[in-house]
């Protein structure tokens, strides 16, 4: 522990420049106290560093010196996938082992390319979830990934749609992280439809993980699995289309309410707006208690035009509302 440590603190000197103890204690979590101990142990090893004193004052390594000390780990090198996630990183209980890995990688880079990589961390930066959700935190999310890198077979308390607990077991191979949300794709070798399956892990109420191991199917594509089941997933999501007129103020909500599936069917409308504004969009929507209330969430922002029974539904419901507000 105490070595990596040191391999830490040297490469932040070689990659940063000159840094307080405080700055350093702070970057790798441990005590001002403890830094002094280690730049002690490094010089005592033939380091070249040394300390300035004074306000702007702090260690640094002598001009020229580079430590070739860089190789990478085999799970820092798995971690690098997540490079731009760091918080899903520190969920699958990689964000120390991601820290370390991209230290090492800055420390490799030559001094014009790490201060580049630099200027884009300091100037880009990528946030997944939405504004209204954080990423969820389930209490299996780090076990269930270790069974993913390992091939391990778990067994499974489910809660499926409906409150209905089933068990499963379950050979997990990868994890998603969508919109906030982890899921798990893993083959189910019980219950009614054996087969490649997506799992909720915040809806897991059990996780018992077992002795056994799976052959990972050598053919299974993580990425292309995932689209090919979003996809359909969104085929069931909205099984049918409403036609509805959309002003204005409507068309910039569709991508907060409706989210990709409405805003590709406002860039499919084609046509111009009326002399109001006004849009005719043939909008995908949920079964009919779900299609009401989203289309109600834009109020007097949008007209449903068609099919007659959803126009007469949103009228009865705009009419029973009214009638409570007097």
């Amino acid at each position: 522990m105490r070595a990596s440590r040191l391999l830490s603190e040297l490469l932040l000197l070689q990659n940063r420049g000159r840094m307080t103890a405080t700055e350093l204690a702070a970057e790798l979590e441990v005590s001002v106290r403890t830094v002094y101990r280690d730049i002690e142990a490094l010089s005592a090893s033939g380091v070249p560093v040394y300390a300035d004193r004074g306000r702007a004052g702090g260690y640094q390594l002598v001009d020229g010196y580079r430590t070739r000390l860089t190789g990478l780990t085999e799970e820092e090198a798995q971690s690098l996938s997540l490079a731009g996630l760091p918080v899903a990183a520190a969920e699958l209980g990689l964000g120390t082992v991601l820290a370390a890995a991209q230290l090492k990688l800055y420390a490799a880079l030559p001094a014009e390319l790490r201060d580049r990589a630099g200027t884009v961390a300091q100037r880009f930066h990528l946030d997944v979830p939405g504004w209204h959700r954080g990423i969820e935190s389930p209490p299996c999310l780090g076990e269930l990934a270790e069974t993913v890198w390992q091939s391990r077979r778990v067994s499974v308390r489910y809660r499926r749609w409906g409150n209905q607990v089933v068990e499963r077991t379950l050979e997990p191979l990868g994890l998603v992280l969508k919109a906030g949300n982890w899921y798990l794709a893993a083959h189910a070798s019980s219950g009614r439809e054996p087969g490649v399956r997506t799992y909720r892990v915040s809806r897991i109420v059990e996780l018992t993980v077992l002795d056994e191991r799976f052959d990972r199917p050598a053919d299974f594509d993580l990425t292309q699995y995932w689209q090919e089941w979003s996809a359909e997933f969104e085929k069931r999501l909205y099984p049918r289309s409403a036609v509805v007129r959309m002003s204005a103020m409507a068309r910039e909500l569709v991508p907060f309410y409706c989210g990709a599936v409405g805003v590709r069917a406002v860039r499919a409308a084609g046509g111009e707006p009326d002399e109001n504004g006004w849009l005719r969009v043939e909008l995908p929507v949920e079964p009919t208690i779900a299609a009401i209330g989203e289309l109600l969430r834009f109020g007097a922002e949008i007209e449903v035009l068609e099919p007659a029974e959803l126009r007469e539904q949103v009228a009865d419901a705009l009419r029973r509302s009214a009638a409570r507000y007097g």
